[in-house]
């Protein structure tokens, strides 16, 4: 018998549920995902459809805290599969910026269909109303732990 944890904190349960749900997630993801993208390319082609383009390296690493050594090699291996198109920044020499090409929204838009199409058989006891009566409290939750995040500055949405 698993040990009771209902004397945990709502709020530890609650994140404690979040992580489960995005470790399976993540795992149902990565195997639907096309063409041998990964998850972690998923997330920056998702984050430039949502956020915009153009926008920085090390912006980009912060958005979904990973160390920027990591990210230049994601988005090197991004821009040899043609998903992105890294170019000068206007204004810091040094800098670069990162937009997507047709074939990384494109490669976003498949993503997003096969991962829906794996996860929807599980989910079909769930209604409509409840996913949606969900989304504000999860959402209200992100911005306030993405607020508080040390020294960075808060992203709306990864």
């Amino acid at each position: 018998m698993p040990p009771d944890q209902s004397q945990d904190p709502p709020l530890f349960a609650l994140l404690n549920e979040i992580a489960i749900i995005e470790h399976l997630a993540r795992n149902r993801l990565e195997r639907v995902l096309p063409d041998g993208l990964r998850a972690s390319h998923f997330v920056v082609l998702n984050h430039l459809v949502r956020m915009g383009d153009g926008r920085s390296l090390a912006r980009i690493a912060r958005a979904v805290q990973v160390e920027r050594p990591a990210m230049t090699n994601t988005i090197q291996k991004l821009e040899a599969r043609g998903l992105v198109h890294v170019g000068p920044h206007p204004t810091d020499g040094r800098g670069k910026l990162v937009f997507l090409t047709e074939a990384g929204r494109a490669a976003r838009r498949e993503a997003v269909a096969a991962a829906t199409g794996a996860i929807t058989p599980i989910t079909q006891g769930f209604d409509q109303a409840e996913i949606l009566a969900a989304l504000p409290l999860l959402r209200r939750l992100r911005a306030a732990l993405d607020a508080a995040r040390d020294g960075d500055e808060p992203t709306p949405e990864v």
